[in-house]
């Protein structure tokens, strides 16, 4: 029989409280966004809303979750290292309209559904804002267009891990030919 040893490494400082950031992140998010269909449902108990959202919206509210934590945890990390990541405002503008444009668009499906009914006001005013083709086909699609502001917010999820990534490797690269040059004039 083979066993096979791994190596843990317990996290950093730095790691761990980066963590505990995406994780309370994306919990207030989460949390967030339950309390507007609170909110936002008076003709329903907030239990009954809160089910209702959570069958309708499960995949948006923790895709959502989960991508505003992860950049959160990705920013707060590169930042205890010195990294800074997101120093271009608008693709962080850019993720933050994804969120907001996914989560707007995810409490118009749960309108049928008796939830949500102060978004019937909100609807309202769709028409004289977009006009009437666009305010139709925003309310018709609905859910696939939540599901592309949800892959917006996980794309620059990704991005700004693969930019934290991309720096990191930049600095070893920079170390390593710092290690070298100091190898080669002190003739070792």
């Amino acid at each position: 029989m083979v066993s096979i040893m791994t190596v843990q490494r317990p996290l950093s400082h730095n790691a761990k409280r980066s963590l505990l950031k995406g994780i309370i992140v994306g919990t207030i998010t989460a949390l967030v966004y339950l309390m507007i269909v609170v909110v936002t449902t008076p003709n329903l108990s907030p239990l009954t809303a809160i089910t209702i959202a959570l069958t309708v919206n499960t995949l948006v509210i923790l895709g959502t979750a989960i991508g505003i934590g992860a950049q959160t945890f990705i920013s707060s990390y590169g930042k205890g290292l010195g990294c800074l990541l997101n120093n271009k405002k608008r693709v962080a503008g850019a993720g933050s309209g994804g969120t907001i444009f996914s989560s707007f668009l995810s409490f118009f499906s749960l309108v049928p559904l008796g939830c949500c009914g102060s978004w019937l006001f909100i609807l309202s005013f769709l028409p004289s804002i977009f006009g009437g083709s666009i305010s139709v086909a925003l309310i018709q699609y609905s859910t696939p267009l939540s599901y592309v502001g949800l892959g917006v917010v996980l794309g620059f999820a990704g991005l700004q891990a693969l930019r934290l990534r991309n720096e990191l490797a930049n600095r070893r690269k920079s170390a390593q030919g710092t290690l070298k040059e100091d190898r080669t004039v002190n003739g070792h």
